[in-house]
């Protein structure tokens, strides 16, 4: 319960009053300054309505007060709400990342074991694949080298003198392509004039010199490999017989050609 402190009764007057009495006797009154109790009555209001004023005063302002604290109350009320709210808002979004980062976590197991048994499995085949392979080669090079005849030989050696035949015709091209194109470059002048004529030219000479040097580098390759053959079958029959020794200067003239086609690769 609320309880309202009162003070004196007395007004300020009557306490003025009292400290000018004199032996208890009261002081003669100047008319003067006296005034009509009317006035008195109009101008000073009571204790009581004081009293009575200064409460519905403080009356008001505790309203006021009570007013202004339940709002806060209520704000506050609404704010825990709000924030309960975005508490459960964030667990359950928690919740859900926690799900999904399981779930990621079990996918990517599965996915990884997929494909470690998947590797495994073309490890596996790409070794089986490579030993079928292996051998088959050991079984090619096996009847490879038992074709050694004179025969094969000789027709090795005919295509030996035709693709060196070929490659001097390409040198005498190629000779005549390097004439050409100096011949251009040092015309400037005819070649500014002519130049969409001449880009043609040499571009097409261009694809020239390339196959004839593709086909120069094919020819000294196989020369190549011819001139290890020939070493190799040239000391099995320089020994033999007068025909042994026929193929042996045959094998030396591959020699001869391989050497001289080494420059080309």
């Amino acid at each position: 319960m609320k309880r309202l402190a009162v003070g004196s009764m007395t007004t300020p007057e009557y306490d003025e009053w009292r400290r000018k009495r004199n032996n208890d006797n009261i002081p003669e009154l100047n008319m003067e300054s006296v005034r009509p109790m009317e006035e008195y009555l109009q101008v000073i209001p009571s204790e009581l309505e004081i009293i009575k004023q200064d409460f519905e005063k403080r009356n008001l302002e505790l309203e006021k007060k009570i007013e202004r604290l339940e709002e806060e109350k209520m704000h506050l009320r609404l704010d825990v709400d709000v924030q309960k709210l975005e508490a459960e808002k964030l667990k359950k979004g928690k919740n859900k990342v926690q799900e999904d980062l399981n779930s990621l976590k079990t996918d990517y197991k599965r996915l990884r074991k997929e494909t470690l048994e998947r590797q495994v499995l073309e490890s596996q085949n790409y070794q089986a694949d490579l030993k079928a392979r292996i051998a088959e080669l050991e079984k090619s090079l096996a009847v490879y080298r038992s074709r050694n005849s004179v025969v094969e030989l000789r027709t090795s050696l005919c295509k030996i003198k035709e693709l060196a035949k070929r490659i001097e015709e390409l040198e005498y091209t190629l000779q005549g392509c390097r004439q050409r194109i100096e011949f251009l470059e040092g015309n400037e002048v005819r070649w500014r004039e002519k130049l969409h004529h001449s880009q043609n030219q040499i571009q097409n000479m261009d694809y020239i010199m390339g196959r004839a040097i593709g086909q120069v580098r094919e020819v000294a390759d196989h020369l190549q490999t011819m001139g290890i053959q020939a070493d190799v079958l040239s000391v099995k029959y320089e020994l033999e017989s007068d025909r042994g020794q026929e193929l042996a200067s045959l094998l030396k003239e591959v020699r001869a050609l391989s050497i001289r086609a080494k420059r080309y690769l």
